[in-house]
This record gives structure tokens, C-alpha cells and sequence, in this order.
């Protein structure tokens, strides 16, 4: 990992997701792991020694990294006198891989202080054990204290593990400091800027999928010389199938083998294919049948392309699986490649399937605003129901499948706690599907036609609006309206209130009116067809803002309530349906 003597950043916007796809794939790879480059502009005064660096591209990848590094080191650090093993050096280094050597009291990151991400970084450190003070009083509402409670809570699973112990946490220590990235320094703004769509312009690097292809076209050609140009035709079948989006093919070669582990020939006995064992994988795999497998693969990318909406083959499960999609479901195409394949000796039908997948989305959702069960237990999980129901057949496969589910899934309770709470902060792509899913359950019973996920230059036409508004400046209509007209209150009511359910609603009007007052908001028009495209529009959701002419913590509080029932009668985790 590379650490300069001063490196300053941009804002700090990374999510949960964005943190475990970060520590997912570090973990799952070999030391090594290289994360790309970040470009610098070298801002070092001439008579000072030590490099000073305006990091242009990586700002993200670098403040994550160093979050991990402090959830690392408090661990570190809390077991240090009951460890057998001398934690001296560890804690040393990663200290100063994070603080100057020469003044523990600065940091070798350097966030600019938007929305106070320097204070937030310092605090967090200090946290950790790794400064000893910080600069101010820090809010555990933004994005920096999500993303380290993510990283800590990580490490904590890690260290609780039958096998883990503290050297889990060393290996994790080791990954993470082996971690490689590429320096490059320019000297301005605007060589930063050609160089970086110069690197976004170059070309395909090679991918797994590329060297399975290699392997087995090579083999096929050693069987049967002459034969790879026809081979090939019919590997063209599978990147037709899956597309050409890598992180797409790379997540099907990983769900293929751990759904089919048990059967595949001349598999290796490896527990769970990952990105680091996956070529060892296919290459075993391949060695044993490269012609079986090669027809095995085209049925199996053809079931897939069902799955991601790439084939419209059957049209009935269109809509449900578009659904999982956006309730961002992935992990269970591992389980659902496994149905859709073996549907025929399960003995399943149409009404099966589909009554399958609208469960999977009611789980999806629960999951995902509960992390219960965790990201990292996904795989355990789909894995462990294929095997359960590899016996079973019809009905029996739909109820084994509903039961586990429920079984992992949070209860009620949880799923209320984590709706009631700053919803829009923890996933908020889980929160537009909620929103849109209470608002398309009243149009199916008033047969109304409004199609909340139409896009216009790939962007949503209707988009998740905060009623009171985001940002820091909150306007002066609103400081009145919602505190009094004291500023300080109404910048506490907001880090409580702003991301709650009851404060989001769907809009088609433009972002830049977000900040208007309520009024102006409820009542806008569209300026050339003349009707409302304001709170008036409509939709049930904003059924209660259609005539509101104040906005209160009372009136938020009661319409999450409201909210909040939709949601849980809409995703309701009930046996066998």
C-alpha cells in the first residue's frame, strides 16, 4: 500500500457496498492484490524535502484502505496483552503507515474539509487508538463512521471465527499492506485530466473468461487438431449469453461451480471458488472434459442469460427477475442457475419459479437493510440450499427453499428497527425499490400506469427527493419551518431526521429545485404540458404532501409509521409463498 508524507483528498461518498466489494476482493485474492492506479499532483514547496501530493484519482480507494488499516490496528491493539504472540511491530507499522513519523499528531492523509471529512477522519483514528486527539466533536451519522463501523465490525467477525484468533487478523493485516497501486505524479490539473481519459481509453485488459476461453479452445486443438476456429464459434455462444461486462462473467464462472461443485468432472475439492482459486479451478476442470464441459457451460450461460434479463425467453418471470435485479439479489443467481437447470428433474413448473424468485426479492430486501445474514454468508447460504433440496422435488423444493430463508432471514422486528431508522443512508438503492414497490402495489389496485423506473440518458426519470432538504446550507424557509428559525437546531433535526423513510418520497422534477420551499415544491408544474410534477402529482406516496403546507418532526415521524407498515405487509416473509 502506498503512504506519502501528505496525500490530500476529495469528499468521502463510499457505501457499504463500495467498502465490501473493497474487502471482498482483497480478501479473496492472493497478497499482491492490485487495486490500479491514482494520480497525483506533486504540490511539494521546492525547499522541502518530503513529497506533498493532490491525490486527483484514488481518493476513495486510499481513505478506504486507511479505515480498514485503524479497524486493524484497534484490534490490534485490544489484544495486545492477552495475545501470545508480540504485536509490538504490527502496531507499530500500521500506526505509521497511517500518522507521520516525525508528528504523531498529523496524518498522512489529508482530506479536504467538505462536510467536515477531516474531522470525521481524525476522529475515527482517534477511535482506534491511532491519534490521540482529534479536531472536533464528530457526528457518527456520515458516511466515514458507516464505512469504519463496517470495516470494525468485519475485523470483529474475523477475530471471533473457530479458526480465527488473532492471526486471522495479521493475514487480513498482511493482505491489506501487500495491497499494490501504481503512483503516477503529474505537475498540474490539466495533465491530471488527459492522462486519466487516456487511461480510461486504453485497451480490454485480459480477464478470467479470457483464459478459460485460451484453455479450452487449447485443449479442444490437442484432441482434435484443427478444430479451434469451430470450438470457438460455439464458445461465442457463452459471451453472447452473458454479455460482454466482465464483473457479469466473472460472477457466472464463480456461481457455476459453486452451485455444481459436487458434479462437475475433475473438479478440485475447494470448498468455494473465489477470484484468486478460479483459473485453478477451470484448468482442472477442463483437463478432465474439455468437451463436456464446453456444452455444459453454453446450457448453463444460456439458463443465466434468463436470469440477468439478457434473454426474454420466458416472459413470465421477466418481471420478478427484473425485480430481484434491483433489489441487487445477485448472490441468489447462484441458487436460481441451479433451479433453472435442473427444473425439469426437480419437477418444477412455471408457478414454482416464479413464486421462487418473488420470495428471493422479499429476502433481498430484508437483507439488504438489515445485513442479516451478512454479505459474507451469501454464498454459505445459496450453497447449502442447493445441496438441501437436491433430493427433494416440486412443492417440497419451494417450501425447504421458503423455510431456510426465513430460518436466516431478520425477524419483524429487526426489519421494522432498520426501516424506522436514517433508511436512505444505510442502501439507498434498497429504499428507492421500497418506495417504488409501495407506489406500483397502489397503481396495480387502481390500475394506474407510470412507469417509475423509465430512464432518459441513464438517469431515473422519477428519483428519490428528500422533502427537507440535504446539504449543509439549508435553506432559510426551512430553518423557520422546521426549528424556529435556529440554525443549529435545524442542522441537529436534519443528521436525525433527513434520511428517514418518512422524509423521501419520488419526483420527476429537476434536482436543482430540491432546496425550494415546501410550497414551491408541492406545487410545481411542468412548464409546458402545465401539469404537476411537484407533491401534487399524484402518486399515493405523496398523498399526505399534496395539501401540506408545513413540515414538522411530527409529520415525519407519522408518515414513516405509515411508510413503514406498507413495507413491512409488501415484504412479509410467509412459508411456502
Amino acid at each position: 500500500m502506498i503512504a506519502s508524507n501528505s496525500i490530500s483528498a476529495n469528499n468521502y461518498t463510499w457505501k457499504k457496498e463500495e467498502c465490501e466489494k473493497l474487502l471482498d476482493d482483497i480478501q479473496e485474492s492472493d497478497n499482491g492484490y492490485f487495486l490500479g492506479s491514482i494520480i497525483c499532483i506533486d504540490k511539494s514547496p521546492e525547499s522541502n524535502s518530503s513529497k506533498q501530493l493532490e491525490l486527483v484519482d484514488g481518493q476513495q480507494r486510499m481513505t478506504s484502505l486507511s479505515l480498514l488499516l485503524a479497524a486493524i490496528y484497534s484490534k490490534l491493539k485490544e489484544h495486545k496483552d492477552n495475545s501470545k504472540d508480540d504485536l509490538t511491530d504490527e502496531l507499530s507499522d500500521t500506526k505509521r503507515k497511517l500518522i507521520l513519523k516525525e508528528d504523531p499528531n498529523k496524518t498522512h492523509l489529508i482530506l479536504q474539509d467538505q462536510s467536515n471529512n477531516q474531522r470525521d477522519y481524525r476522529a475515527v483514528l482517534a477511535e482506534a487508538g491511532v491519534l490521540t486527539s482529534h479536531d472536533a466533536q464528530h457526528a457518527e451519522t456520515g458516511y466515514m463512521f458507516k464505512a469504519y463501523r463496517y470495516f470494525e465490525d468485519e475485523v470483529n467477525f474475523l477475530y471471533g471465527q473457530p479458526e480465527g484468533d488473532i492471526k486471522a487478523i495479521l493475514n487480513l493485516l498482511n493482505k491489506v499492506i501487500y495491497t499494490s497501486m501504481v503512483r503516477i505524479i503529474v505537475s498540474s490539473h490539466s495533465d491530471a485530466y488527459t492522462l486519466f481519459e487516456s487511461l480510461n481509453h486504453r485497451g480490454k485488459s485480459l480477464t478470467a473468461t479470457d483464459l478459460i476461453k485460451s484453455k479450452l479452445l487449447s485443449k479442444l486443438n490437442d484432441m482434435e487438431p484443427g478444430t479451434a476456429k469451430m470450438y470457438s464459434k460455439d464458445w461465442n455462444q457463452v459471451i453472447d449469453y452473458l454479455g460482454n461486462d466482465y464483473a457479469i462473467q466473472d460472477r457466472f464462472f464463480r456461481q457455476y461451480y459453486n452451485a455444481f461443485r459436487t458434479e462437475l468432472k475433475g473438479a478440485p475439492s475447494v470448498p468455494v471458488a473465489t477470484r484468486s482459486n478460479l483459473m485453478d479451478i477451470y484448468e482442472k476442470i477442463i483437463e478432465s472434459d474439455a468437451k463436456g464441459f464446453l456444452y455444459n457451460i453454453i446450457e448453463a450461460t444460456r439458463c443465466y442469460s434468463l436470469i440477468i434479463g439478457k434473454s426474454q425467453d420466458d416472459s413470465s418471470l421477466a418481471k420478478p427477475l427484473k425485480d430481484l435485479d434491483r433489489i441487487q439479489g445477485a448472490p441468489s443467481y447462484l441458487l436460481l442457475l441451479y433451479l433453472l437447470m435442473e427444473k425439469k428433474r426437480l419437477n418444477l413448473d412455471k408457478t414454482h419459479v416464479i413464486q421462487i424468485i418473488q420470495f428471493l426479492v422479499k429476502f433481498s430486501v430484508r437483507r439488504n437493510l438489515t445485513d442479516v445474514p451478512p454479505t459474507r454468508d451469501l454464498n454459505r447460504l445459496f450453497m447449502e440450499i442447493v445441496e438441501g433440496i437436491n433430493s427433494l422435488t416440486g412443492e417440497d423444493v419451494v417450501k425447504k427453499i421458503t423455510s431456510r430463508l426465513i430460518e436466516e432471514s431478520s425477524s419483524d422486528d429487526e426489519f421494522r428497527t432498520q426501516l424506522s431508522g436514517p433508511v436512505y443512508s444505510m442502501n439507498s438503492s434498497a429504499v428507492r425499490f421500497i418506495l417504488c414497490s409501495i407506489e406500483e402495489n397502489v397503481m396495480d389496485r387502481k390500475r394506474i400506469e407510470c412507469d417509475l423506473w423509465a430512464k432518459k440518458k441513464k438517469q431515473y426519470v422519477w428519483t428519490i427527493e428528500h422533502i427537507f432538504p440535504q446539504g449543509e446550507n439549508i435553506p432559510e424557509p426551512w430553518v423557520k419551518m422546521i426549528a424556529n428559525g435556529v440554525k443549529s437546531k435545524a442542522m441537529e433535526l436534519q443528521s436525525q431526521y433527513v434520511d428517514c423513510i418518512g422524509n423521501l418520497t419520488l419526483s420527476n422534477f429537476n434536482s436543482e429545485q430540491s432546496n425550494k420551499s415546501l410550497l414551491k415544491k408541492r406545487d410545481l408544474r411542468d412548464p409546458q404540458q402545465e401539469w404537476y410534477v411537484g407533491y401534487r402529482n399524484g402518486l399515493y406516496l405523496n398523498e399526505d404532501l399534496a395539501d401540506c403546507t408545513d413540515w414538522t418532526v411530527d409529520r415525519i415521524d407519522k408518515r414513516t409509521k405509515r411508510l413503514v407498515n406498507n413495507a413491512l405487509k409488501l415484504f412479509k416473509l410467509e412459508e411456502g409463498r
